[in-house]
């Protein structure tokens, strides 16, 4: 994996609305040509903001290997409440971090995938549910169901979604059983890439028994990540 210090981060607030704005991190390769790469970007779960440790992670590794990464907060995590905002505030905010990127002409993006950590790869599917043009989503941890209601899918808007998927999960996610997630998958008509974690749960916490750190486990995200991004691209 590429070193950070091949990256510079760039911190931008963007506006959602008169009297909203979000912090952002903009992960980029240094030497990158203006539209010479697909962007990614990333929106943190519903228990942590941008800063979380697997996300920042994910956020630089992914640039450093050669592709920009860009990731936000939501308002709520902004304004410091636990919380989190209405689904059209979240939908609100991700259009207008998306829309930020493509526009940004020193980006340019050649492509743009979306995607994010439970949450907020689940409002990344619905904002691209919805017709935003992006060409895929990455999700790291999709929430399928409530935990112990396994038949409570959040699944309703798949059928909408147009563009190639990929799915990271862990075989002990409370949030995602796999059975479920493989039946749900025939709900996509879109190409669906999965690839499960042994021994990962929703945080991507693996057993100890299996003797793999965090950090060989965010290694295997990006790396994972990366490659499909450039099968697409």
């Amino acid at each position: 994996m590429g070193s950070a210090r091949a990256v510079k981060i760039l911190q931008r607030p963007i506006q959602v609305a008169d009297d909203v704005i979000v912090s952002s991190a903009w992960a980029v390769p240094r030497g990158c040509q203006t539209g010479s790469a697909p962007v990614l970007v990333l929106a943190h779960g519903a228990g942590n903001d941008m800063q979380n440790p697997l996300l920042s992670y994910v956020h630089e590794q992914t640039a450093a290997a050669g592709l920009p990464c860009v990731k936000f907060n939501f308002p709520y995590k902004e304004q410091g409440r636990r919380a989190p905002d209405r689904p059209a505030l979240l939908q609100a905010c991700w259009r207008a971090v998306a829309d930020a990127v493509r526009e940004d002409p020193e980006l340019a993006p050649s492509q743009l995938f979306l995607g994010g950590k439970s949450m907020g790869g689940r409002m990344a599917s619905m904002l691209a549910s919805s017709g935003y043009p992006c060409t895929g989503l990455v999700f790291l941890g999709y929430p399928l169901h409530p935990a112990r209601k396994l038949h409570s899918l959040r699944t309703d808007h798949w059928p909408r979604i147009r563009c190639p998927v990929l799915f990271i999960q862990g075989t002990r996610d409370r949030l995602c059983d796999l059975q479920r997630l493989r039946g749900a998958l025939d709900g996509l008509e879109a190409p669906a890439t999965l690839h499960v974690i042994e021994g990962a749960d929703h945080a991507f916490k693996v057993l100890k028994r299996l003797g793999r750190s965090d950090l060989d486990v965010w290694a295997e995200i990006v790396s994972v990540t990366t490659a499909w991004i450039r099968g697409r691209t």
